[in-house]
């Protein structure tokens, strides 16, 4: 495994918005640590996970995302244990620790966004990458940006697999200005798989055991489901920058964040877990989701006991 690279969290007051990066899969943290709730509000009620595809992507590959995303909360999917659902779960601990009443947290996918012919050029900033999530409704929303294998973001590879922030929306509401929740994820296949797409390509440094089966059969695609699933984990739980994290407000740790590199029980730097094989393509997973689908998602810190839980 790579030498420690630490989480970013940066305000950049130029362009107004707040941001908290998803870092390489790199090291293993303490396994018992806490997450300071810093009386911010968090996600709660419907809220509407709109998609904004940038670059070309196959209908397979959106199938991958949008499957995950409908597997979080909707009652509908029956899927075999263990389950998305049931990692989503720990999320809502968070709310009941904040010791705050608040609507339970319903997410659905709403919006989808298609940018095939990269309106803004195949070289994103910040600035862009938040630009283009702003093309998704503003209010009672997250703004997922997915980048394709042919994009490059600042940052990304070098430093993050992707982001999850805050920027003040475009139309107010009865005369108040009010931000909205938005995330970005790189399909790093081409680019840097060793870093944003472990444990499904051998990481560039440290010990180099064989990758492991993508259970969709899409290393970009799975590597992004990973990055995705932390980085809404820690947008419901930390969508304005005052919510739940550790450490200073530069360098903080979340939910999945604070757990990097586990995935199941047995975890150490190299070593993925003691994960799930499904017997007919040899993928390896720990979650089970709609339509048959199988996921690899991060463990989460559970805040009732400040260890990093996982589902196998």
């Amino acid at each position: 495994m790579a030498a420690s690279m630490f989480q970013i969290f940066v305000f950049i007051s130029f362009f107004q918005i707040s941001i908290a990066s998803r870092l390489l899969n790199e090291f293993i943290p303490d396994q018992t640590q806490s997450l300071k709730y810093h009386n911010g509000p968090l996600l709660s009620g419907k809220i509407r996970i709109n998609l904004i595809w940038y670059g070309k992507f196959k209908p397979s590959q959106k199938a991958i995302v949008n499957d995950f995303l409908t597997s979080l909360s909707d009652s509908s999917i029956k899927a075999a244990a263990p389950s998305v659902a049931s990692w989503w779960k720990m999320t809502a601990k968070y709310y009941e620790h904040s010791g705050k009443s608040s609507a339970p947290l319903f997410l659905s996918v709403g919006k989808q966004v298609l940018d095939e012919n990269y309106s803004l050029g195949k070289s994103l900033t910040n600035k862009k990458i938040v630009q283009l999530a702003s093309k998704g409704e503003q209010k009672n929303a997250i703004n997922v940006v997915l980048t394709a294998p042919d994009v490059t973001v600042d940052g990304f590879c070098m430093s993050r697999c992707g982001t999850h922030g805050s920027a003040p929306s475009a139309v107010g509401v009865k005369g108040k200005n009010y931000k909205f929740a938005y995330i970005w994820v790189g399909n790093s296949e081409t680019q840097c798989p060793g870093q944003c797409a472990w444990p499904f390509h051998q990481p560039i440094y440290g010990p180099q055991s064989p990758p492991l089966i993508a259970p969709n059969g899409d290393v970009g695609m799975d590597g992004m489901i990973i990055n995705l699933a932390s980085l809404l984990a820690g947008t419901v739980t930390n969508p304005f920058g005052n919510g739940y994290f550790q450490g200073p407000a530069t360098l903080p740790l979340e939910a999945a964040s604070a757990c990097t590199g586990i995935y199941a029980k047995g975890a150490y730097p190299g070593y993925a877990g003691d994960l799930l094989t499904d017997s007919t393509t040899g993928g390896s997973y720990n979650a089970n989701g709609g339509n048959g689908r199988k996921y690899l998602l991060p463990a989460l810190l559970d805040p009732s006991t400040s260890a990093c839980s996982t589902l196998v």
